[in-house]
Formats: C-alpha cells, structure tokens, sequence
C-alpha cells in the first residue's frame, strides 16, 4: 500500500508536545500540523489530549482547546486532580494515557499508520500493541534538547523515530501568526460525528 493510500491517526499528548516544542523554541500551528499530514495519506482522525485545572477562572490552554476543537480536532480532556504530597507542597495529576490508549486500540482496525506525539516511555507497550495489529507507528519526540524528550524505549518500539526539528519548517508558527488561533475562518474541517454522549468522532468507513 502506498503511502499516499494510507489512512491515518494522529494522536497528540497535549502536555508532552507542548514541552517538546518549548524546549526547542518554537511554537506549534496546529492547522500547519493538519496540513502536514494530509499529504501523507487520508487523515481519518486527530486527537489531542489534555488536562485542564476547572477551578481556574481563566485556563491559558482555554483558547487552544476552542480552536482545535473547531478546526479538526477531537480534543479529549480530563480535570486535573490535586493533591498534598508527604512534604506539604500541593502538586497537580492529570495523566491522559489511558484515555489515548483506550482510543488507539479502537482506531487500530481502521487505519494503517498511527503518529504519536509523545517521549513518554509508558507508551511502548501501546506502541507494541498496534503493531500486533499490523498497524505501521511513528513517534515523533526529540532528540535535540537536553536531555532528550523521547524515552529511549519507545525510539526503539517504533517503526519510525521523527525528530520534531525535521518537522519544524513545516508546523511551526510565526510570531505574526499568534492570533489565528482565534478565527474560525481558517478552518480545516475533517468529517465529523457525535456520538451518544456527545463527543466528537470523525467517521471511519470499511
């Protein structure tokens, strides 16, 4: 199968990519990032994971949440729990692995490649998994930053490592282009649906 035929998913670990980017120096445009890999092949879905602090007025992830939310993008998020640690100090939890698990092995009968955006080391049991699937895996991390944002197990479990870098003349933002995450009218639309409690799912055929 070529690749120009290969359906595809693409999964975002919010919070790891966004680190990955910063350490890096440079911005992600998410509508670029679409666009990237709708070259690749049919671009049947694209999640992006996150956790977000509900007690905040105002969460500084709100207006990226929005705009992915109306630009093609299934945008998973959970509430972050907080908790005292044995030393007093408050600190905040809001794991998404297993809710991007839980949707990768869904998707796994449905699509021939599956991107990751994620280092995290927890992932390559999932990695292996659709593999089992004959689903083909890349990962896309970094290498150049100190240290490494990618687990060296999961580089090693993937059927392709990317480096993010490579990446960057094609997805990354211009500081002129910082507001556009608030107009609508740049929409990139992928078919959508909503299931019964109504969270958005793109439609996936045969």
């Amino acid at each position: 199968m070529s690749s120009k035929t290969s359906k595809i998913a693409l999964l975002i670990d919010g919070a790891n990519l966004y680190a990955t980017s910063k350490a890096l120096g440079f911005d992600i445009d998410y509508k670029r990032l679409l666009q990237e890999f709708m070259r690749h092949g049919t671009l049947l879905r694209a999640f992006y994971y996150t956790a977000v602090i509900e007690d905040e007025e105002f969460s500084s992830i709100r207006p990226l949440i929005d705009w992915l939310d109306y630009n093609g993008y299934t945008v998973v998020t959970k509430a972050t729990k907080s908790f005292i640690d044995s030393g007093g100090r408050r600190k905040i939890k809001g794991n998404m692995d297993i809710e991007l698990a839980v949707d990768a092995l869904e998707l796994a009968p449905h699509i021939d490649r599956m991107v990751l955006f994620s280092g995290d080391g927890d992932f390559r049991s999932l990695v292996a998994a659709m593999q089992r699937h004959g689903v083909h895996v890349t990962v896309v991390s970094t290498i150049n930053s100190q240290p490494p944002m990618i687990a060296d197990e999961l580089r090693r479990q993937a059927d392709v490592f990317t480096d993010i870098a490579e990446l960057q003349p094609g997805i990354s933002r211009d500081i002129g282009e910082r507001g556009r995450h608030a107009d609508r009218r740049t929409a990139l639309t992928l078919p959508v649906s909503r299931n019964e409690n109504g969270r958005k799912r793109f439609r996936i055929s045969g």
